[in-house]
C-alpha cells in the first residue's frame, strides 16, 4: 500500500474517532443517560466512517463494537442477542441461495429469455432490463450481486452489439439508467430483495410494529409495479439511444440460449426451490414457519441436492460479510433504541411539525428522509442512522405506525438512485463509462420527483384500499 494511501485511510478513520470523541466529552443533553449519548457518539463515528470508508464495512462495525464493548457502553450479553437474530440469519441464507441462482447459468438464462421476448425495439431492451430485475430481486437480496454478476454482464453483452454496423453510443447509457433505477424500485418491492431491509423489519419490531414479507410485497406491488411501467419510457423520452429497432439483439439472445443449451437438472431444482421458497414466505404463516426457517429449508435441499457445496457456503464471502456488518449495525441501532435516544430524538424534533396535519407532516418527514441520501453512500447506512428516530416521529404526529413503517421502508430503497454513489451496484454499473456523472444525477433527481408522486399519492391510494389509514 502506497505512503499516501495509508496517509489518506489515517485522516479518515482520525476524523471519523475524533468527530465520536468530540460528541462523546459533549455534556449529556437533558433527558437522555450517559450511556445513551455515549452509544450516540460511538454510533455517529461508524456512520461517518462507514460514509469516508477507510477499510470495508465489517471491518469498521467490528471496530465499533469492540469500542463499545470496550467502554462498557453495550454488554457482551446484547452482541449474542444480535448475532443469534432470525433475521440477520434469513439474510445470510438467501445469499447461499443466490449463489447458485448466478453460478449455474440460471440468472444469465433468465435475462436472456426476457431479451428474446422483449428485444425486437430499443425500449423493449429496456422493459426486459426491468423484467430481469424484477424476476431476480427476491431471490438475490444483494444489489451488488445482481449489478455485478447479471445485469452488468447482459448491459455489456448488449452495448458491444452496437459497436459494429449498428454503432449506437448511447445504448449503454440508456440501459445502464433503466438498470440501475429499476434495482432501487424492486429492492423496495421486497423484503428480500435488499440486505437492509430485513434490518428495517427488525428495527420496525423492536418499535412493536410487525412487517412481514407478504406485507411488504403486498403494500409495494401496485406502486411498483407502475414505477417500473413508466421507467424505461421516461428514459426513452428524455435520454434515449440512436438505434430504435433492435431485431439483432432477439438473435443474439437466442444464440446464447442455444449456447447454454435445454435447462439442466441443477437448473429445474434451483427454480423448484425458489418456488418454493416464495410460496413459504408467503403463506408460512398459517402454517408457523418463519422466514428464517423457510430459507433455512431451501439451502438445505440445495446442500442435499448437491447443487450448493458446504465448501461453497464457507466460501461464500459476501454472506459472512453481510452477517459480521448487518448484525453489528443492528446491535447498535437497536441499543440506541432501548436506551430511549431515539425516544428522545423524534420527541425533540416533533414539536417542529406540531399543528400539521399527520398527512402533511408525514410527507414532509418523506422528503426529508428521501434527499438526505444525497449525504449517504449506503443504504444501510441511512437505514441506521434515521430510520427509528424518522420513523418515532411518525408515529408521534399522528401517521399510523405501519403505513409509517412500510412507507419509510420503500423510502429507504427507492432514494438510492439518486447519485452514482447511492449504493453497492451503483458504481459496478458506472464502471461500464457509459453515464456521465451529470446524466445519472440529472434521471436520478427528475425520476425521484416521478417516483415520490406515484409511491405517496397512487400507493397511498393503494395503502387506504388495504386499510393502513
Amino acid at each position: 500500500m502506497a505512503w499516501t494511501e495509508k496517509k489518506r485511510i489515517a485522516a479518515k478513520l482520525i476524523g471519523s474517532f475524533g468527530l465520536g470523541l468530540l460528541i462523546w466529552m459533549l455534556p449529556v443533553p437533558q433527558g437522555l443517560s450517559v450511556i445513551a449519548w455515549r452509544l450516540f457518539a460511538i454510533f455517529i463515528a461508524t456512520i461517518v466512517c462507514i460514509i469516508l470508508n477507510p477499510f470495508p464495512m465489517g471491518v469498521i462495525t467490528l471496530f465499533a463494537l469492540t469500542i463499545a464493548l470496550l467502554t462498557n457502553t453495550i454488554q457482551w450479553s446484547d452482541v449474542c442477542t444480535g448475532f443469534g437474530n432470525d433475521i440477520v440469519w434469513l439474510i445470510v441464507f438467501v445469499f447461499f441461495v443466490a449463489k447458485v441462482f448466478v453460478s449455474t447459468g440460471l440468472g444469465n438464462r433468465i435475462a436472456y429469455t426476457i431479451l428474446k421476448i422483449f428485444g425486437k425495439n430499443s425500449l423493449g431492451l429496456g422493459y426486459g432490463i426491468v423484467a430481469t430485475n424484477l424476476i431476480m430481486s427476491p431471490c438475490i437480496p444483494s444489489v451488488t450481486a445482481r449489478a455485478g454478476g447479471v445485469i452488468f454482464p447482459m448491459i455489456k453483452s448488449l452495448a458491444d452489439v452496437f459497436t459494429g454496423p449498428s454503432h449506437d453510443p448511447r445504448m449503454g447509457a440508456f440501459l445502464t439508467l433503466c438498470a440501475y433505477q429499476s434495482m432501487a424500485i424492486t429492492s423496495a418491492m421486497f423484503l428480500t430483495a435488499m440486505a437492509g431491509n430485513p434490518m428495517i423489519a427488525m428495527l420496525a419490531q423492536e418499535s412493536s410494529i410487525s412487517i412481514s414479507w407478504t406485507d411488504w410485497a403486498v403494500a409495494a406491488i401496485v406502486p411498483g409495479l407502475i414505477s417500473l411501467a413508466v421507467l424505461p419510457y421516461f428514459v426513452f423520452r428524455f435520454w434515449p439511444p440512436m438505434v430504435r429497432q433492435t431485431p439483432h439483439v432477439k438473435e443474439m439472445a437466442r444464440e446464447k440460449l442455444r449456447a447454454m443449451g435445454p435447462m439442466s437438472r441443477q437448473e429445474k431444482t434451483i427454480t423448484i426451490t425458489m418456488v418454493l421458497l416464495i410460496v413459504l414466505w408467503i403463506y408460512g404463516h398459517f402454517i408457523g414457519m418463519k422466514e428464517t426457517v423457510a430459507a433455512m429449508l431451501g439451502v438445505s435441499v440445495l446442500l442435499l441436492t448437491g447443487i450448493l457445496r458446504w465448501k461453497d457456503v464457507l466460501e461464500e464471502q459476501s454472506a459472512w460479510d453481510t452477517l459480521i456488518w448487518f448484525a453489528s449495525l443492528m446491535i447498535l441501532a437497536s441499543q440506541l433504541n432501548k436506551t430511549g435516544f431515539s425516544s428522545w430524538f423524534s420527541q425533540s424534533i416533533v414539536g417542529h411539525v406540531e399543528g400539521f396535519h399527520w398527512g402533511w407532516g408525514f410527507v414532509l418527514i418523506i422528503l426529508i428522509y428521501f434527499y438526505s441520501h444525497y449525504f449517504f453512500a449506503s443504504a444501510v447506512a441511512q437505514i441506521g442512522a434515521m430510520y427509528v428516530p424518522f420513523l418515532l416521529v411518525a408515529v408521534l404526529i399522528g401517521t399510523p405506525p405501519q403505513l409509517a413503517a412500510l412507507v419509510l421502508a420503500f423510502i429507504s430503497n427507492l432514494n438510492v438512485g439518486l447519485t452514482h454513489y447511492g449504493s453497492g451496484s451503483a458504481p459496478v454499473l458506472f464502471s461500464g463509462g457509459y453515464v456521465t456523472v451529470r446524466e445519472w444525477w440529472q434521471v436520478g433527481f427528475l425520476f425521484s420527483l416521478i417516483l415520490l408522486f406515484i409511491w405517496i399519492v397512487i400507493g397511498g391510494f393503494w395503502w387506504k384500499f388495504l386499510g393502513y389509514w
